[in-house]
């Protein structure tokens, strides 16, 4: 299993999702998607109260995961079966992680920066984070495109590889619909306070070993970046990621601000509402430019290249055993 994400890792970090493919069948994130709108609109009846609302979210979240689980092992299990079918298998467990779509939308956010200015930079990092774009000022901007580095290495990257390798395709399959729910209906709105209880717990709790990893993974790859703190980010990690509100996107945010010797986190604002944060990494600069979102991204590409490694070694020491 571990065989199959490196194999998976490798493909996505080379190809990524063609934007061909998209058009042509969607990606599973948008068949997820579809799948969770229906049993939103169908099972999340506003007549009824807290506690049924809740039960039905959580009956939601486990026909989400029964369907995904038994469709991933049907087709897992009839590729294997055929000549060519590990190939396929591959390019299918390959659209999980989104390394190569993280790295582009990230490095977009950069060049709008820098050749557009505040307004282009504005303008791409409301792709990638939900927070109000026109209070960003120049360093707030960086700061969220770099903190949606760090987050999305995590729960884009890490966990679906992570649990493709505890359970094949349908592990890193189960990951995927659960975090898509969590981002669907996972968040406290008088709609889903309720009815989205069960996925944003279950997606706190799947998250948890990759948010680790992810924060080793970024202290590890300090020791090849230049300029860059391994001490400082374990120092952070320890500080600081516990006062994240996320039980897990404190932990790679603080190791990547530690490593880069900058702040992340902090107040923010999403949907006319201010949020008081504690920052990430504090002490830390907090006026940040482009070249820090370009820092981040040569610590995420190191971070990325060691958890290939570090699967490719699992699965050659499962191979050998």
């Amino acid at each position: 299993m571990f065989l199959l994400a490196f194999a998976a890792l490798i493909v996505e970090r080379i190809f990524g999702y063609p934007d061909w493919l998209f058009r042509a069948i969607g990606h599973p994130v948008t068949w997820f998607g579809r799948l969770i709108s229906r049993l939103d609109r169908d099972w999340n009846r506003e007549a009824d109260d807290f506690a049924a609302r809740k039960c039905m979210g959580a009956y939601a979240l486990l026909t989400l995961l029964g369907i995904t689980i038994a469709a991933a092992l049907a087709v897992e299990h009839g590729l294997l079966a055929l000549p060519f079918g590990p190939v396929l298998l591959v390019l299918i467990a390959a659209s999980l992680p989104a390394q190569k779509s993280l790295e582009i939308h990230v490095e977009a956010v950069a060049d709008a920066m820098k050749h557009g200015g505040l307004e282009a930079g504005r303008k791409a990092v409301s792709m990638i984070v939900g927070r109000d774009p026109e209070k960003l000022d120049e360093a707030a901007v960086c700061r969220a495109a770099i903190e949606s580095l760090a987050e999305n290495f995590s729960d884009g990257v890490v966990a679906p590889a992570f649990w493709m390798g505890v359970g094949g395709l349908a592990g890193g399959a189960a990951y995927k619909a659960a975090n898509t729910a969590d981002s669907m209906i996972g968040h406290r709105s008088p709609r889903h306070e309720a009815f989205g209880w069960a996925a944003a717990r279950f997606d706190d709790l799947i998250n948890l070993p990759a948010s680790r990893l992810s924060a080793l993974l970024f202290v590890i790859a300090a020791l090849f970046i230049d300029k860059a703190s391994p001490r400082n980010a374990i120092r952070a990690v320890l500080r600081d990621a516990g006062y994240h509100r996320s039980p897990n996107a404190g932990w790679p945010e603080a190791a990547m601000a530690g490593a880069l010797g900058i702040a992340l986190a902090g107040p923010r604002s999403y949907g006319g509402q201010m949020i008081e944060a504690r920052f990430m990494g504090e002490g830390g600069r907090t006026e940040l430019t482009h070249d820090d979102i370009r820092r981040a991204l040569k610590l995420a590409r190191a971070a990325d290249a060691l958890l290939i490694g570090l699967f490719g070694l699992l699965a050659w020491i499962i191979w050998q055993v």
